[in-house]
């Protein structure tokens, strides 16, 4: 029932807003540089006395050639020698890492992102997967969760054979529109010959879960052009498909001035390709699983869904809702107990700390009592579509009612117009409303007034 999904256009248009994508809660917008390294050993120490699983995530900030469209904290450059003196600070911080938590924590998460992690040579992923079981304790039995994100361009059968090799399970390609007219305005041009390659190596490897990434609302896109595109993704049934909204934010990110605005698709077009993409997904038995991603039934991330056991970090959804995250790399971010930091963004900056022996976090938030209890509820929704209010107020010492007096009263017109269902008991996300999950959370968000709308993409 949860993984319904229904369509309503003038819905949609009424309450497309902008707001936060929630893989955080209290969202990087109120991260501070008064919280400090020293805060964040605090928060290892913390961790290590309740134990429990870990998850390592490392950022590999490299792109050979810059994507018009993206938003993500990357380094184009064409020199592939950059990698080597990056590579050298990010084994210094995975031994200053490994040697705040205990080491017999297993790793049942892993994953390599960025940037495009395959931009380093095949000795360099060697090495770094190395260093990284030398100073943790990886699964050697396939159970745990590893993945990475490749780009089909800086890939080939060799490429993912020796991922596979590695310990990696899952696999996530980018691929956002084989259109010919699209990929040229986006500066992406890839072909679906090395796209379709790259995923028939990782089956023929027996990677577990494959997933698909693409993007609609990109210059000269349509409805049939986009539809193209889709159709064939789901001939190559991937387990999984994501398809992300386009946010047009020039403003803030310098690449995206290289887009004409004037062949972006209009906002009616881009709803009518959504809506198109949900109708092909859900015909080819696909379920949604919230926040652009599709899944088939039987993908862990449908099952946890089912199960009620979702979770969602800054990597997306999740399996592993108790493992604490240790992030690596420049601007990567870690949720270490009830914290959230982040390290230095500019390379120079993240050298320079690493030189010096020091942790590269330079900001961060420690969550008070308020924070994690609306940190639960926004997770609940946006993971599950569901609330239950009783066991909140068993497990926080609340009257709901109460407590979120103002949310409660700002989802009424939601609740009128059909996208919720709510009582003292529960709250419902109806299947018209699933789409605007993040209007449905953004109430619980104290800090959302004072952030302003201008720091978020729009909802859809």
């Amino acid at each position: 029932m949860y993984q319904e999904l229904e369509f309503d256009p003038e819905l949609i248009r009424r309450y497309d807003t902008s707001g936060p994508r929630y893989t955080s809660y209290p969202t990087a917008v109120q991260f501070t540089e008064a919280f400090t390294a020293e805060d964040y050993r605090q928060a290892a120490a913390e961790s290590n006395a309740r134990g429990g699983p870990l998850s390592l995530y490392f950022h590999i900030p490299f792109c050979d050639t810059v994507c018009f469209y993206c938003a993500c904290n990357k380094i184009v450059t064409k020199n592939r020698k950059r990698a080597a003196p990056y590579l050298e600070r990010l084994f210094e911080e995975i031994r200053m890492q490994a040697a705040l938590f205990d080491a017999e924590r297993p790793v049942e998460q892993l994953h390599w992102g960025g940037g495009t992690p395959t931009f380093i040579s095949h000795d360099q992923m060697r090495e770094l997967m190395a260093v990284t079981r030398r100073h943790f304790r990886l699964l050697d039995d396939d159970s745990g969760e590893y993945s990475i994100e490749v780009d089909p361009r800086e890939a080939d059968a060799g490429t993912i054979a020796l991922l596979r090799e590695l310990g990696f399970n899952r696999i996530s390609l980018g691929v956002q529109d084989f259109d010919p007219v699209v990929q040229k305005a986006v500066n992406r041009i890839q072909s679906e010959a090395e796209t379709f390659a790259v995923l028939e190596a990782a089956r023929r490897e027996g990677f577990r879960s494959t997933s698909v990434d693409l993007i609609y609302g990109l210059p000269h896109q349509s409805v049939a052009s986009f539809s193209r595109t889709l159709e064939k993704i789901i001939q190559a049934q991937p387990a999984r498909i994501s398809i992300f909204n386009y946010a047009h934010l020039p403003q803030m990110f310098k690449t995206q001035r290289q887009i004409d605005e004037a062949a972006l698709p209009s906002p009616a077009e881009k709803l009518r390709i959504l809506g198109h993409s949900i109708e092909q997904l859900t015909q080819a038995g696909y379920v949604y699983i919230g926040m652009d991603h599709f899944a088939r039934p039987d993908d862990e991330l449908a099952v946890a869904q089912r199960e009620g056991t979702l979770y969602r970090n800054f990597q997306g959804y999740s399996t592993h809702a108790d493992c604490d995250l240790v992030a690596m790399g420049a601007t990567a971010i870690s949720k270490v107990g009830d914290t959230y930091s982040q390290n230095e963004k500019a390379l120079e900056k993240y050298y320079e700390r690493i030189d010096a022996g020091e942790l590269p976090v330079f900001r961060g938030i420690r969550l008070n009592e308020d924070d994690r209890l609306r940190r639960d509820v926004i997770t609940r929704l946006i993971c599950n579509f569901e609330l239950d209010i009783p066991d909140i107020e068993r497990r926080y010492g609340i009257d709901f009612a109460d407590y979120f007096a103002d949310a409660l009263e700002a989802l009424q017109p939601l609740q009128a117009d059909g996208l919720i269902e709510l009582d003292a008991d529960r709250i419902r996300v109806l299947p018209v409303g699933r789409l605007m999950i993040r209007n449905v959370c953004m109430p619980f968000d104290r800090y959302l007034e004072a952030a302003g709308e201008r720091r978020f993409s729009k909802v859809l």
